[in-house]
């Protein structure tokens, strides 16, 4: 590996570095984090100069506000930006951008890739970006080579889209949709990705679970009831959740209102704070509803239960217990009437249904982070709940494995046909998995601020997804509404935006 001619053989100033997670000093403030590298490499230099170094790159990423307060005290996003003004401070010959941006929620993250655009602009820096983000590359990059998973390199795609580039703009732009078709589909080649679920293992029992069985009631007006509730099986009626502050009473969601019918798939898409898990929260019996109710299957919702599975999205393992131990700590709750063997049967087949058949016995602390969500799909699955419940399942992934949960994800719900409500940052995993997407409105007083119907076949696959005629039409719909709301606005209306 050579720089300048010259091989490289340890760190150096000339290459400066922006790492996934925050290494700052938690001690120090802003300005003497950012000082701290200044210092550091141009020690050399005057005072009044290293001074105005560290003022100049502190202001290019928008943190003069916030110089005096330590890291404790600033978002997530606010520390990568300390992260990134300490490696320009340096002057840098080339940036080194280690998945920089993945930890931060998707408005965060749109910001500071145009930050980051606007700063290129400015510097002229050379720049490496590695990225598990298909879209963020292309908005990014000149050049993306994916590298495959043997460690060669795979094809260059060149990217000839004029800057600077706008994310609602490429939508309607042909040379980021064929990029975007043809870097995606190199990458499930490369991997290999194939159809995760495997179709061996046991035989599904025929067991209930506990709170599935049929109540004694008359046979007429069960039949009176299966009508309404399979077309309002799920009912959010003007839900409000109100937290108390030393500043007063914050309501969060403010007259969230929506109703979904049995074996329907919903994703909840909207910016942070804007009281998505709040909401998914309040249906899970997690949190206390202020005022409002949640109706499921003709019963509301006061408290937790095994009736609605959660997903969230760190991975809620017990690490000492196996793959399979973990799953019927669930499966024994919820069937007490079956026989031991049919609640094993249970486990195996859904372990099996996620890919996990041979890795039963493997302790949770053995599993990778893609394994341990695969185990709690299982489990959550297992359950036969009435509501699925998924709270960002996917966001601490990357692509490939992302891509591949998907698809189990879809694969089980079209056998089980199980209600679910998907909380996602990411527009085209919102579409993909979605039967409508309920976009909220901004926090505080959030509300659903638009619904769009997702009219596409099933069963869905990504490739297939991309190449669909109405595909960036929805992505439309939802990139300019998150656009629009991105700068605080509010609305009162939920229209349903249909395909034309």
């Amino acid at each position: 590996m050579l720089f300048k001619g010259v091989k490289v053989e340890g760190p150096g100033p000339e290459r400066g570095v922006v790492f996934q997670s925050y290494a700052l000093m938690p001690w120090l403030n802003v300005w003497d984090n950012i000082a701290l590298a200044v210092d550091a490499v141009h020690g050399g230099k005057p005072r009044a100069d290293r001074k105005a170094l560290t003022e100049t790159y502190m202001s290019m990423v928008g943190l003069s506000h916030a110089r005096d307060r330590r890291p404790a005290e600033l978002s997530g996003g606010m520390r990568q930006r300390v992260a990134v003004a300490r490696a320009l401070a340096m002057q840098p010959q080339v940036l080194l951008l280690d998945e920089p941006l993945s930890a931060l929620d998707a408005l965060t993250r749109a910001k500071l890739q145009d930050e980051i655009a606007t700063i290129w602009a400015q510097t002229k820096a050379t720049v490496v970006l590695i990225t598990n983000d298909v879209d963020e590359a292309i908005l990014l990059a000149d050049r993306i080579v994916p590298l495959n998973p043997d460690g060669t390199l795979g094809p260059a795609y060149r990217v000839a889209i004029p800057r600077p580039r706008s994310r609602v703009a490429l939508n309607h732009d042909a040379t980021f949709k064929r990029l975007k078709a043809d870097i995606t589909r190199h990458l499930m080649e490369a991997g290999e990705l194939k159809r995760a679920a495997a179709t061996d293992g046991p035989e599904l029992p025929n067991v209930v679970p506990f709170f599935s069985k049929e109540s004694q009631v008359p046979a007429a007006y069960a039949r009176a009831a299966r009508t309404i509730r399979d077309e309002r099986y799920l009912e959010f009626s003007q839900l409000v959740k109100t937290f108390s502050t030393p500043k007063g009473p914050l309501t969060v969601v403010d007259g969230f209102d929506l109703k979904m019918r049995k074996g329907e798939f919903i994703s909840l898409i909207g910016h942070s704070g804007c009281g998505k898990s709040t909401v998914l929260s309040m249906v899970a019996g997690l949190q206390d509803v202020t005022s409002g109710g949640i109706i499921l299957d003709g019963k509301e919702v006061n408290d937790a239960g095994p009736d609605r599975a959660v997903v969230f999205q760190a991975p809620s393992l017990v690490p000492w217990l196996t793959a399979e131990q973990n799953v019927a700590l669930g499966v024994d709750r919820v069937y007490p009437d079956a026989t031991r063997s049919e609640r094993q049967d249970v486990v195996h087949y859904y372990l099996h249904r996620v890919g996990l058949g041979d890795a039963m016995t493997k302790y949770a602390s053995e599993l990778s982070n893609g394994m341990k969500q695969r185990v709690g799909l299982a489990r959550a699955f297992a359950l036969s709940p009435k509501l699925l419940l998924l709270d960002e399942p996917f966001g601490m992934l990357d692509s490939l494995t992302r891509w591949a949960l998907q698809e189990v994800l879809m694969e089980v719900w079209t056998r089980t046909s199980v209600t679910a409500v998907c909380v996602t940052h990411d527009v085209d995993e919102a579409i993909l998995l979605a039967d409508r997407v309920v976009m909220m409105t901004n926090g505080p007083n959030a509300r659903i601020g638009r619904v769009v119907e997702i009219d596409i076949p099933r069963p869905r696959t990504r490739q297939a997804l991309l190449a669909h005629p109405r595909f960036y039409e929805y992505r439309e719909a939802i990139l300019g509404f998150l656009n629009e709301f991105e700068h605080g606005a509010h609305s009162k209306s939920a229209p349903v935006v249909k395909a034309a």
